[in-house]
């Protein structure tokens, strides 16, 4: 049975992420799909719209046929880890063949030649990048100009290709994820259409993207008709019923009180011990904190971004704080040691014939409650997600520890 893995967050899953399962499946003649998706906490920062069950159902249902979850230690990072922790669960399966990613070019031969000259990375660039990213540069911008110096400085005529483009960034990761992690699963791309990235507007009338999604769903109050024609009539159904069941669509709203008491409480010695809070930044905090006029997340973002701070490093840093997570938890020695485990969230009938494959392929234990081993990343994601469900006032206690009580996905 050939596979092919996609890495995924679906906030909230929509039809350029349905193109994108079945053009994955067809470019690379596979029989199943593998989804890496990441938890309650995403890979900007932002919580996730619905919970990771829910969401793992919308991608069962899109036509993946195995769900697991990317561990929030790597979910919540730049690119360069993200994309190392999601490479190295699907190799970790033992069962994946391919590995097929979206980009603005769809040229993965492209991003892979210049993974072949990258992948021993000098500590020049490594230093430059460290520079850039200092002086308020966005990862990926930062990561392309130290690349270009890179290979300029080389001699190299093709330094140009469009690695400020984000999925260029990260596919460029992925290919040097699988280098680093000597895998052999091939890589291959599939060209975002209509829509890019960080697009905020709706310019088409089926395909947009998740970031302009989760606007329109702000600007309409929560409000979910308006999704109809951009996602799967499977996605909007699972959003009405999370939705009425009081636990959709979620906000850095539903978690500003939480956060905002760990902020005004913690003394700026005890922020500066928090992973992402670099360079002074827990100063800059506690100075906002006395310029907000309202409970909002937003209104602190505000407050606190500059040049040198992004919007998306800051809520990888809210998220960070509000997580607990210290530095020392997600140091780059234990973040390239990789998974330990794979966590499975949902499955079809295709994807419980993979499991019973991995049972003998998997290079690490296969779980499906947390009850099933005893790692720090998975504690990690057990402390997420009794964050995230206390933030929100429709859950239960009991809703805390899912984590240990919820049995995968079945469709």
């Amino acid at each position: 049975m050939s596979t092919v893995g996609v890495v995924v967050e679906y906030n909230p899953l929509h039809n350029g992420h349905l193109y994108h399962i079945q053009q994955s499946r067809k470019i690379t003649d596979a029989e199943s799909v593998i989804a890496v998706m990441s938890g309650h906490f995403l890979q900007r920062g932002e919580p996730a719209v619905a919970d990771k069950w829910s969401r793992a159902e919308m991608a069962l249902r899109a036509g993946c046929d195995l769900v697991l979850e990317l561990p929030v230690a790597y979910s919540a990072q730049p690119a360069q880890w993200f994309a190392y922790g999601a490479v190295a669960a699907l190799a970790a399966t033992g069962v994946c063949d391919a590995l097929c990613f979206g980009s603005e070019s769809g040229d993965a031969d492209a991003l892979s030649r210049l993974a072949d000259r990258l992948a021993a990375e000098p500590e020049s660039m490594r230093l430059r990048l460290a520079e850039l990213l200092k002086k308020g540069l966005p990862y990926p911008s930062a990561y392309a100009a130290a690349a270009r110096e890179l290979l300029e400085a080389a001699g190299e005529t093709d330094a140009s290709f469009g690695l400020s483009e984000p999925n260029h960034t990260l596919g460029l990761h992925y290919l040097l994820a699988l280098r680093k992690l000597g895998s052999p699963m091939r890589a291959l791309s599939i060209r975002r259409e209509k829509s890019g990235y960080n697009q905020t507007e709706i310019t088409d009338t089926a395909i947009a993207s998740a970031t302009a999604l989760r606007k329109l769903i702000g600007e309409a109050g929560g409000a979910l008709d308006g999704l109809a024609p951009y996602v799967p009539a499977s996605t909007l159904a699972v959003l009405r019923r999370e939705a009425a069941a009081g636990k959709a669509p979620v906000t850095w709203d539903a978690f500003a009180r939480p956060l905002f008491h760990l902020l005004a409480s913690l003394p700026a010695s005890e922020l500066a011990t928090y992973a992402e809070v670099t360079e002074g930044l827990e100063h800059r905090i506690k100075g906002a904190l006395r310029d907000i006029r309202s409970w909002r997340v937003d209104e602190l973002l505000d407050l606190l971004k500059t040049k040198r701070y992004t919007r998306t490093k800051l809520q990888r840093t809210l998220a960070r704080i509000l997580l607990g997570h210290r530095k020392e938890e997600l140091d780059a020695e234990r973040l390239a040691a990789g998974v330990q485990y794979v966590r499975v969230l949902g499955f079809t009938a295709r994807g419980q014939a993979l499991l019973k494959r991995m049972k003998k392929t998997a290079a690490v234990p296969v779980v499906h409650s947390a009850a099933d081993g005893d790692w720090p990343y998975l504690a990690m994601d057990v402390r997420a997600t009794a964050v995230y469900a206390a933030a929100l006032t429709a859950s239960r206690p009991a809703d805390a520890w899912r984590d240990f009580t919820e049995p995968p996905v079945r469709v």
